[in-house]
């Protein structure tokens, strides 16, 4: 029984550990996020909607601001401010009927600066990376996704107005 209960708390520490990097690594990226995003003038929000832009765009401005977890009137400003710096280009969508619809999509010549900045985020990430076989980054790689869904839900939940950790 012994064994159990100090394998129980053996488990409880490292779970504990586990949370407490993902705390530390939120930290430290949003600073990083924060000092290229002083560099080429990008508020934290702008920045933010840039990045969802670059993986899931072009998108309209309403489902961006669903991604991005923004109320529209919000994403207007956002919107004016990345295309005044020269990150997006709002485009009348050819498909939609009605005129007004937009399309907004990533002006690519601008995303070189961020890729210098981030350059040595993504060497040190490639030298960590090179230390683990490919089944322990598989690993590492559904933790991180299935950690990133119940981020997303959570969200989903706290915006909803749903109790943290009910069943949806």
């Amino acid at each position: 029984m012994r064994s159990v209960e100090s394998s129980g708390r053996a488990r409880r520490r490292l779970v504990t550990l586990v949370k407490e990097a993902l705390r530390d690594l939120n930290i430290q990226l949003s600073l990083l996020n924060r000092q290229v995003g002083a560099r080429v003038e990008l508020r934290d929000v702008d920045f933010d909607c840039l990045e969802v832009l670059n993986r899931h765009g072009p998108l309209s401005p309403t489902a961006l601001a669903r991604r991005a977890g923004l109320h529209p009137a919000t994403m207007t400003g956002v919107l004016d401010r990345l295309q005044r710096g020269g990150w997006v280009a709002r485009e009348r969508s050819p498909e939609s009927g009605d005129r007004r619809a937009v399309t907004v999509r990533v002006l690519r010549e601008r995303n070189a600066e961020l890729f210098r900045l981030l350059s040595g985020m993504n060497t040190a990430m490639d030298g960590i990376c090179a230390d683990y076989t490919d089944e322990q980054l598989a690993v590492v790689a559904d933790f991180l996704n299935r950690t990133a869904q119940a981020g997303t839900q959570a969200t989903t939940d706290l915006a909803t107005g749903r109790s943290p950790g009910t069943p949806g």
